[in-house]
């Protein structure tokens, strides 16, 4: 193959995959706790994070929100879903977080090529669906509320892009 085609067949190759759609699933862990309690609501400050979270989208919300059964992950989203009116699923925690991570990246797969979606977690699994995605997670500290991962699945490679919302997290 000459030169010139496989240039041509290169540049075909990339404008098709430009081309398509992108699935991209935006991870949060869920805003502030009001106390330490199995299942608390959140705290004033999570409140206004979980405003913040709405507005970085922008006029175009997520196309599905996932969470955990536990109250502070749909809190964290509800402005978002409010807003957007974008359908939410609960993914169970009692099987283990293995299972949990893996039900949320299989309900990822199964999503179209360009959908939008909002993964609201926990610091012990945000890092691990990132991971389960493709891209490289840093560990979560229990004092860190406002890592917001943006994660391109559309490559070969997927691509992350992280960076922070709303107040600024105390550690």
């Amino acid at each position: 193959m000459s030169a010139l085609m496989r240039a041509a067949l290169a540049a075909g190759l990339w404008a098709l995959a430009s081309a398509a759609s992108a699935q991209t699933v935006v991870l949060v862990r869920h805003a502030e706790k009001a106390d330490a309690s199995r299942d608390p609501v959140l705290s004033e400050a999570g409140t206004q994070r979980a405003q913040a979270l709405a507005a970085i989208f922008g006029r175009e919300g997520p196309d599905l929100v996932l969470v955990s059964p536990l109250q502070r992950t749909g809190l964290t989203a509800a402005p978002t879903v409010a807003e957007f009116g974008a359908p939410v699923r609960a993914f169970a925690l009692d099987a283990g977080v293995e299972a949990h991570v893996g039900a949320i990246v299989a309900e990822i797969a199964a999503q179209p090529e360009d959908a939008v979606i909002l993964v609201v977690g926990h610091s012990n699994t945000v890092p691990l669906i990132a991971r389960a995605l493709g891209v490289d997670s840093d560990d979560m500290p229990e004092c860190e509320y406002d890592r917001l991962t943006r994660v391109d699945l559309r490559s070969f490679v997927p691509h992350a892009a992280v960076s922070r919302y709303g107040a600024a997290s105390t550690c």
